[in-house]
């Protein structure tokens, strides 16, 4: 029983910081500087059925990756790295049988389902499609009735019944709607400084005011897409 009573104590010991922090995962990075031009690796963040959701900002360029809710009507996200700041009792379970999960860890930014995927980085950071697809709406995005940047919304190849939709972008002046995009090369525009005018969920995690790429992922027949 003592013997089982300090094994339990030593794998707290090793798994957590002082702050609570699994030595793992670390605390976050300060922000590198913009990604103006290198697309990213291939590097899926969630999925959703057989639908995979890669990173739209090169690794270099991530300051956090968070995932909370939406009141929207988007499907759930299945996150696929592990949980940064999953509860302590998971996290000696997973120290116990030993199941690591690989990919970028990601903060969980509220309680509920996760429905929209943060990926931070910083402001005027190029943002490239996360999904083979097609360019279906092009929207501009307000903030207390600014125009901020834009949500782009692309019809997936691979699940043409769903749509994704990406907010806080720039978006370039040649993208339009009805043009094909590559995951991880076809360059949609850039993160926008959503900071400045709306307080981002991220933020607790992530430099630059947690600005970030948002996405979601609906039903074609939720927005009356045709």
């Amino acid at each position: 029983m003592v013997i089982g009573v300090v094994a339990i104590a030593t794998l707290l010991l090793t798994a957590f910081d002082n702050n609570g922090v699994s030595s793992s995962t670390g605390a976050p990075v300060p922000a590198p500087l913009p990604v103006t031009s290198a697309p990213p690796e291939p590097q899926v963040l969630a999925t959703v059925g057989n639908l995979r959701v890669q990173s739209p900002v090169a690794q270099g360029g991530v300051t956090a990756v968070g995932f909370h809710g939406s009141d929207e009507g988007a499907l759930v996200l299945q996150p696929v790295g592990p949980q940064a700041n999953e509860g302590l009792l998971a996290r000696l379970w997973r120290r116990i049988t030993g199941y690591e999960r690989k990919g970028l860890a990601w903060y969980q930014l509220e309680s509920g389902a996760l429905r929209t995927l943060d990926v931070g980085a910083v402001a005027g950071t190029d943002v490239y499609s996360p999904v083979d697809g097609t360019v279906i709406a092009i929207r501009s995005q307000l903030v207390s009735g600014r125009k901020i940047g834009a949500e782009i919304e692309l019809r997936p190849t691979s699940a043409p019944s769903l749509v994704l939709a990406l907010q806080n972008v720039r978006p370039d002046k040649g993208l339009t709607v009805g043009a094909n995009v590559a995951a991880g090369s076809s360059k949609l525009g850039r993160v926008a400084d959503i900071s400045r005018f709306e307080r981002q969920a991220l933020e607790r995690f992530a430099a630059d005011g947690g600005n970030n790429v948002a996405i979601q992922v609906y039903l074609s027949a939720t927005l009356g897409v045709p």
